[in-house]
């Protein structure tokens, strides 16, 4: 989010020190083409968020108003350099304080208190952690990490999720202006120079970000998105326009036109066509990229023929000038505002959102953000903006680590206590499950709490014992007694590793030497699967899979118990998705009878519409909420229905679990009193372990 006070363009500095002639005036006054370009940018990235039809790729607003910032504070700083032969580096940050803390700080303690007010207790701690990281300029980096982490995946976005691209240009402010300073130290005798000095450190930040940009982002694509090291080029573009600001300017009136309007068309054309599925920012980022600098460089001649007459309309000036604000508010208010209301988010819900979010930019503007930007008071001593950037980062960081510990909700159940009974059959479980469907309020002897429950996951995760995305070579881990001469393999993704504290306790009750081979979505089923996560064909799945099912059939163990989430579409070639996931469990667990094992298939939990920890910690008195109808929650029924009769005919052994988690067309998040499900999806080890009698009666006899 582009955060320049002033769209001001530098001339070079040999005419900055020349009296300048009114055509040079002009050239380096107020930009209305640049107010206009960053309204544009702005209602991409609001109106993509709102899930306006046909703009999913809106995000690349943000490339644009990368460039435009890059332009702008380089701009400034040129015209401070060519002026006094120096920059005051306070100066400059007291500037950016002014300008980006005061609303910044605001938005960010309004969106504390209403993510207590109306969010899930459970999201509470990470949400202040995230606001934390967001004042202190290192959100970007926090977000990677938590995203690249397959346990957060079913994580709801977070309000300051947006606060990411403020970081990435915090961080380039923090570096530009020292060296800028130090190239212009180091060519001071040779002041012709330092143009071409500048323009080496550009080329060279240019190269290497966006050679980071073009190789990463295939690979790590959570890194690259959020990451200085794959967007510095796009910064530098605007840093390298400013730099050829008298360039620029002999441009011809006709060839400055055409790109100013092909630059504009460049980047509608990337909103409208780019999409959750482009690897982002990769290569593709170029085309908003280098159509922002065309109509920058385009708008220095200001030619009546190109956009700047368009972009210069009210409308545009107008939200050109809210944007830093609007950019800030829309985000929170989007994520928090259904929950508030009560309603499902809606792409008409979410436009009332925005416009919401536009009134509150409006007076925020005026009350805010207009009297410090503009205080004269503040503009006479750089300390003091300086001192004012340092308070407020201290203030909205204190704020944040504050609510933590102070504030955090409690989530407790205070319904009448539940002695959950001991169980041994499917008959006794479909009883107890039938029992609770009928409990509305959470008891007060709740298992695991609502605020550990996201933490009840099986010791295989974090211990290098389940493999991350893109890991495909691999040691076994071995469980129960190691020694033992009858052997049980685990295998498949996230929901095979579900069962695994079921199986360690019947490994050890019986002395079985249980081997655990799981992998992070990696499919079971011999088919090839596109994965968001790493931005296209999960190529590392399909090595991984092939390797360990030649190593467990090599290994000849007593039993297999294999699963795999229905959550995923196969990549289909010819048959539909239905029939390609169908013909790869087939030939998967053909491969797996070669082993002589007895082969053991369990159907799926089911999949609720949002986190059950965080539905439950919001719905303590009425848990009907958080469950669902089995029709609704048990996900592709049909189609696993299909896959368990197809593994019965080639002989395996199919267990069916709806009714270890549904009764009477109803499927419940809590079970006498424990939570089922640490997220949507998975089972979590509490209820895992309370399961292991049932399956030990329903698993086929290998001892």
């Amino acid at each position: 989010m582009t955060s320049a006070s002033t769209a001001q363009v530098a001339g070079p500095p040999a005419q900055r020190a020349s009296t300048p002639t009114p055509r040079s005036k002009a050239r380096s006054a107020f930009r209305p083409d640049i107010e206009g370009l960053r309204a544009i940018a702005v209602g991409l990235v609001v109106l993509g968020h709102a899930g306006f039809p046909g703009l999913d790729g809106g995000y690349v607003g943000v490339d644009v108003f990368f460039v435009i910032s890059g332009f702008l504070i380089t701009s400034l700083l040129l015209r401070e350099l060519a002026g006094t032969g120096r920059i005051s580096v306070a100066g400059f940050y007291a500037r950016r304080a002014t300008r980006l803390l005061p609303m910044a700080a605001t938005v960010t303690v309004a969106t504390l208190v209403a993510s207590w007010l109306w969010l899930a207790p459970t999201r509470f701690a990470s949400i202040a952690g995230d606001a934390a990281a967001g004042a202190l300029y290192f959100v970007n980096y926090r977000l990677a990490a938590e995203g690249t982490e397959y346990l957060n995946a079913d994580e709801a976005p977070s309000p300051f999720q947006h606060y990411w691209s403020l970081a990435v240009e915090e961080q380039f402010y923090l570096v530009w202006p020292l060296l800028l300073l130090s190239v212009g130290l180091m060519l001071r005798r040779s002041p012709e120079l330092i143009r071409d000095g500048l323009t080496v450190a550009l080329l060279f930040i240019l190269g290497t970000t966006f050679a980071a940009s073009a190789v990463l982002s295939d690979h790590e694509p959570v890194w690259s998105y959020f990451g200085l090291h794959t967007r510095g080029w796009e910064l530098a573009i605007g840093a390298l326009v400013a730099l050829g600001g008298a360039a620029c300017a002999r441009i011809p009136h006709a060839l400055a036109a055409a790109l100013m309007w092909g630059g504009l068309a460049a980047i509608v054309w990337s909103a409208f066509t780019f999409d959750a599925g482009t690897v982002f920012p990769g290569t593709a980022a170029a085309v908003p990229v280098l159509g922002t600098a065309a109509v920058i460089a385009g708008g220095c001649v200001a030619p009546k023929a190109g956009a700047g007459g368009m972009l210069a309309l009210p409308g545009f000036q107008v939200l050109g000038r809210l944007s830093y604000g609007l950019y800030l508010w829309h985000w929170p208010i989007l994520m928090i505002g259904p929950e508030a209301l009560g309603a499902e988010p809606t792409v008409r819900l979410n436009l009332v959102l925005v416009a919401a979010a536009l009134g509150i930019t409006a007076v925020t503007h005026e009350v805010v953000e207009n009297p410090v930007r503009f205080s004269s008071w503040l503009k006479r001593r750089a300390w003091r903006g300086v001192g004012l950037g340092v308070a407020l980062t201290a203030v909205s960081a204190s704020a944040a680590l504050a609510a933590t510990s102070l504030f955090a909700p409690r989530a407790e159940g205070t319904g009448e206590a539940v002695q959950t009974p001991e169980i041994d059959t499917v008959a006794e479980l479909g009883e107890l499950v039938r029992e609770s469907a009928t409990i509305t309020e959470a008891p007060s002897n709740l298992t695991p709490t609502p605020l550990d429950a996201k933490g009840d996951t099986s010791k295989i995760y974090g211990s290098g014992c389940h493999a991350v995305l893109e890991v495909v070579e691999f040691e076994p881990c071995v469980f129960g007694e190691e020694g033992s001469g009858t052997e049980i393999v685990l295998f498949g993704d996230s929901h095979a590793a579900s069962w695994f504290p079921t199986l360690e306790i019947l490994a050890d009750e019986h002395g079985w030497k249980l081997t655990s081979y799981t992998k992070s979505g990696c499919p079971a089923p011999m088919i090839a699967k596109n994965a968001a996560d790493i931005g296209g064909r999960y190529f590392q799945c399909e090595e991984w899979r092939e390797r360990t099912i030649e190593r467990i059939v090599e290994e000849r163990p007593e039993m297999i118990v294999v699963g795999s989430s229905e959550n995923n579409n196969p990549i289909t070639d010819g048959l539909s998705a239905d029939e390609t996931w169908i013909e790869g469990w087939k030939q998967t667990l053909e491969r797996l009878n070669g082993s002589g094992a007895e082969v053991v298939l369990p159907s799926n939990p089911p999949k609720f519409t949002q986190s059950v920890p965080d539905c439950v910690s919001a719905n303590l008195a009425d848990l009907t909420v958080c469950g669902g109808p089995t029709d609704l929650v048990v996900r592709h029924r049909e189609r696993e229905q299909q896959v368990l009769e197809e593994a019965e005919r080639l002989g395996v052994h199919t267990i069916d679990v709806t009714d270890w988690f549904c009764a009477d067309g109803f499927c419940p998040v809590v079970v006498g009193n424990m939570i089922t499900h640490r997220d949507s999806h998975h089972f979590n080890v509490t209820y895992g372990e309370f399961l292991a009698p049932v399956l030990d009666a329903e698993l086929p006899d290998i001892d």
